[in-house]
């Protein structure tokens, strides 16, 4: 742990979070500073007084500039990037019961390949060559769904010559183009939202169209239909598994349209990741989980049908175009000695099967 120290600005929590290779930093009213660290929340010092409501407004004043000041008093929150001499930050400021809370998810200064992820890059590749079609990213948050979108979105900038437009809310990574043009676009800075920025899109050209969150209707039913016009479309929901991310995608959906939905999905879906990073046995880290879902026609025959609840089985049928279930990939990591038991079978989504599997 680094010496106990009294800060004043949000950069000198930055720097020590960044120097402890931490994902996030938390400074809240009633707590101590605390950072999360391979997975884990906990305080910074163990020793330090819990931050008083003029501790938190003072840092809060330290690096909002004056139009997130008042947006932060008109709204009561403010999301945004923030850059300092430390790098990129992803900074949340709220307004509660007991003063501010402040939030910054830390960015890597560089955009890591698809190896240095541990991602089945033979898999996963096909993938991005699609002219068309809707790939998405799922996983609950801070599973590493930016991360594994933006190492995307760079290896089809250098492999294709083509116009990419990312829209993120907000901008994390910045990707300079490489073989292809690449624009991105900030909700709430360059565009009103997500659904406006995307119909906006349809008129800009683009090849390859990636929509930080498909959070809405207007959002997924705008996304469909450019995955159907010719875009390769790259998004990403809060899901944890294939099955479970296609339901998300009908329920939006009047159940009137369903049916035509499932048609839609099951024509343009080009595959699935849903990922979720587990605390190393060893303390050192966390590892990648990862389920890989490509649309076969076995796949789009259960979404056309609405059988989703079939998919784990054809997942398993599926190992020779790299597909993947979420309970395999745990698995193998148990496997290889590097995450525990107890998270293997807490993370599980059959429990029966995996306590089955530890007695076998």
């Amino acid at each position: 742990m680094p010496e106990h120290q009294v800060l004043d600005h949000v950069d000198q929590y930055l720097r020590l979070g960044r120097e402890y290779d931490c994902s996030d930093v938390h400074l809240a009213t009633a707590f101590p500073p605390a950072w999360r660290r391979f997975g884990q929340l906990q305080p910074i010092w163990d020793d330090h007084e819990p931050l008083t409501p003029e501790d938190t407004e003072r840092l809060a004043k330290s690096f909002l500039e004056e139009r997130e000041w008042n947006r932060l008093q008109e709204k009561g929150d403010v999301d945004f990037a923030y850059s300092n001499d430390e790098g990129r930050f992803r900074a949340s400021v709220v307004k509660q019961r007991l003063g501010y809370d402040l939030v910054f998810r830390i960015i890597n200064t560089s955009i890591r390949t698809m190896e240095d992820i541990n991602l089945p890059v033979e898999s996963i590749i096909p993938l991005t060559r699609y002219q068309n079609g809707l790939i998405l990213v799922t996983g609950s948050v801070g599973s590493g769904k930016s991360t594994t979108l933006a190492s995307l979105i760079n290896f089809i900038n250098k492999d294709r010559e083509d116009h990419i437009l990312t829209l993120e809310d907000p901008i994390e990574y910045v990707i300079d183009s490489d073989n292809c043009h690449v624009n991105q676009r900030e909700v709430h800075l360059h565009t009103e939202s997500f659904a406006k920025a995307l119909r906006g899109a349809l008129r800009e050209d683009p090849d390859v169209i990636m929509v930080g969150e498909m959070r809405d209707l207007e959002t997924i039913q705008l996304a469909l239909t450019a995955a159907e016009t010719g875009h390769l479309v790259l998004g990403t929901l809060h899901t944890g598994n294939a099955p479970r991310t296609l339901d998300r995608i009908l329920d939006v959906f009047p159940t009137d349209q369903r049916g035509q939905i499932r048609i839609m999905v099951s024509e343009s879906l080009r595959g699935i990741v849903s990922q979720q990073l587990v605390p190393r046995a060893d303390g050192a880290g966390r590892e990648l989980a990862l389920e890989l879902l490509v649309n076969t026609a076995a796949v789009a025959n259960c979404i056309r049908e609405g059988k989703t609840y079939m998919l784990p089985g054809v997942m398993q049928t599926g190992k020779a175009v790299g597909m993947v279930t979420m309970d395999e990939s745990l698995r193998n990591l148990y496997i290889k000695g590097l995450i525990t038991q107890e998270e293997t079978l807490y993370r599980a989504e059959d429990k029966t099967q995996m306590k089955a599997f530890f007695q076998s």
